[in-house]
């Protein structure tokens, strides 16, 4: 992974490793998402790197416990503001996540109090020209870090991305 990113390798109480979470730079655009925060194209600029995004998440396929999955997702989320500031100095209020609806169907998502966007257009990180498919619809799903996050996410740029700017 290039960028900011935490990885988590989850094991049970007796050692065993059990799933794996990575998070990592928020997608640049996301129209369901924009909308969601209320992000005109300046602010989205000035405050994406408050949203980040679950680009992996894996239960190891031995792995057979009803209900772990929504249950580590959550465990993970409720600490990932908490790793994610020290490391990098700013915060995190938002998580997003793209699950491919040819494949998945958004169960642990949902099961872990995810909110569900709507689909993407098709077109990938770096995708192709607007309007051309590049890859397979997925569903949109946020999890808000905190009870304020619009108001954090639409406030001006905090101190610490201003000192961070290039002269």
């Amino acid at each position: 992974m290039v960028g900011e990113n935490l990885k988590y390798l989850v094991q049970s109480r007796a050692g065993q490793e059990v799933a794996c979470l990575l998070f990592g730079a928020a997608a640049w655009q996301s129209a369901a998402r924009d909308r969601f925060i209320g992000w005109s194209a300046a602010r989205r600029a000035e405050g994406l790197s408050q949203v980040v995004n679950n680009s992996r998440f894996l239960i190891l396929p031995w792995v057979k416990v009803p209900g772990l999955a929504s249950h580590v997702l959550s465990r993970a989320l409720r600490r990932l503001n908490a790793d994610w500031q020290p490391k990098y100095g700013h915060p995190v209020w938002l998580v997003e996540t793209f699950v491919d609806r040819e494949r998945f169907a958004g169960t642990v998502c949902r099961a872990a109090n995810w909110q569900a966007l709507g689909p993407t257009r098709g077109r990938g990180r770096q995708g192709p020209a607007p309007g051309v498919r590049s890859t397979s619809i997925k569903e949109i799903f946020v999890c808000p870090l905190h009870r304020h996050f619009r108001q954090r996410l639409q406030a001006a740029p905090p101190a610490w991305a201003l000192e961070n700017q290039p002269a």
